[in-house]
């Protein structure tokens, strides 16, 4: 039998049966969202890479890169 369960003030609490149909919707958006967040992450740090360091990566060069990588293919 289970223990019936109180709040602070000595009322008794009543018991949740968990749903499993709100719990998958939150499992999906939370991983959507956790990939929505680290790809723009990567375009952003990607895109500083590209235009605001153009010693070591500039733009001409990274399209040269997948000019040469689509050719590849």
């Amino acid at each position: 039998m289970i223990q019936p369960a109180f709040d602070p003030f000595g009322e008794p609490v009543p018991a949740v049966v968990p749903s499993t149909s709100p719990v998958r919707a939150s499992k999906w958006l939370k991983s959507a969202g956790v990939s929505l967040f680290w790809g723009l992450v990567g375009v952003i740090v990607l895109a500083r890479a590209v235009f605001f360091e153009p010693g070591d990566l500039s733009f001409e060069r990274a399209v040269a890169w997948t000019q040469s990588l689509l050719a590849s293919l």
